[in-house]
């Protein structure tokens, strides 16, 4: 058993006024009682005047790409050993910011799927993206085309046990030459996707940077939205009837926030030309919000050198600078996150998941707590902590 006791807590919903005593046992929470009750035969860890909260969830990273620039385009040439470092360095960078659940939303030739079990942290896999020919991220293996080969690539994940199917609706960035502002798939091809992995009980998300790639992926029924940048002509642009069927379907949009270096020339460039600047983008995520479209936490970590792996405080910041509450911010990244990734995490409530972090100070408060993570609690064990060791009791 393990008793940590703080501050105050936020439950991955709502806050709960210290002191507070979250108790663990077996893995899974047992009780979050007010004040700071004796608990027989646990280790007791002071927190002081921290907050506790759910683990953080990333539900959009690439634990295969390395933090640089170019990282998806070198993929193909990784050894498996180099690979395995990879891996192992970006979860080690989400552990020190308090990230305790990570969903991998494409490697290369099933490399994280296969090996999900080794790490402490949860890591739910998509495998390769399924794309078109020479689509966006085409080298990590997902080419398909037609009704029949895109049935085949979704009962292949099924087989494979992947947690989520990813498609990339429209081109991508970090791929030249692919429409980003324009799709890869049509309603039809979508639909097929999404039916097959239903039937076989799988989520769908979409990558979507065009607008027509998102009302094409809203049509066929997808669970996710990636991106949702909604590109067209030069501009974001964000139809009333599009943000009312995002609301009203639920469906989970990861608008892939949190920078901490200007993108490469080229990409910037693109990002110039299409209409897609930071105030666009953070305008568009405010305005999804007041129309109740449900946002999730996700950093696209590992793809360069600005949105490296354990970002996700910067990207928690960009939307409270889109507007959002903290509330809402701090439950995309814990209870929203779950929800989408189907996991019994984020939430510090009796029979969840015991993955619990520590940051100083209030994070409703002040959302830049989260840039200084203290203690990290996976399945009830304390895995990090720069504060005093625990005592017996």
């Amino acid at each position: 058993m393990l008793a940590l006791r703080a501050g105050r807590a936020f439950d991955g919903e709502r806050t709960l006024a210290g002191p507070v005593t979250v108790i663990t046992e077996n893995g899974t929470i047992k009780a979050v009682e007010q004040g700071h009750p004796d608990v027989a035969g646990a280790e007791v860890v002071d927190l002081g005047t921290a907050t506790v909260l759910p683990g953080l969830i990333d539900t959009h990273v690439h634990l295969c790409a390395d933090s640089e620039n170019g990282a998806l385009d070198r993929l193909p040439e990784f050894t498996e050993d180099h690979l395995d470092e990879v891996v192992e360095d970006g979860l080690r960078r989400h552990l020190l910011a308090g990230v305790t659940t990570v969903r991998d939303l494409g490697d290369r030739r099933w490399s994280v799927v296969e090996q999900r079990s080794r790490h402490r942290q949860r890591v739910l896999a998509s495998g390769p993206p399924i794309t078109s020919p020479r689509g966006h991220c085409w080298s990590m293996g997902g080419e398909a085309s037609g009704d029949e080969a895109l049935r085949r690539a979704v009962r292949e994940r099924a087989e494979r046990a992947a947690d989520v199917v990813k498609i990339m609706a429209s081109g991508g960035f970090a791929t030249p030459g692919t429409a980003v502002d324009d799709c890869q798939f049509t309603e039809h091809e979508l639909r097929v996707v999404v039916e097959e992995a239903h039937g076989l009980g799988l989520p769908v998300t979409a990558h979507a940077h065009s607008l027509a790639a998102v009302q094409r992926a809203v049509a066929a029924g997808v669970d996710g939205v990636e991106h949702c940048t909604c590109l067209s002509r030069g501009a974001v642009v964000l139809p009333a009837e599009l943000l009312d069927a995002l609301a009203e379907a639920d469906i989970a949009v990861c608008h892939t926030l949190g920078s901490t270096l200007e993108p490469p020339p080229h990409v910037k460039e693109a990002f110039e030309r299409m209409g897609m600047s930071l105030a666009a983008k953070l305008n568009a995520v405010g305005r999804m919000y007041d129309h109740g479209v449900r946002a999730v936490s996700g950093t696209d970590g590992g793809i360069g050198a600005g949105k490296g792996h354990g970002i996700t405080a910067h990207a928690l910041g960009d939307m409270i600078d889109a507007g959002l509450p903290n509330r809402a911010v701090l439950a995309s990244a814990t209870s929203q996150a779950a929800r989408a990734c189907g996991v019994g995490k984020g939430m510090l409530r009796a029979g969840w998941d015991a993955d619990v972090i520590a940051v100083p100070g209030d994070p409703l408060r002040d959302i830049t707590a989260l840039h200084h993570v203290t203690t990290v609690v996976i399945g009830g064990q304390v895995v990090t902590t720069t504060l005093p060791s625990a005592r017996r009791e």
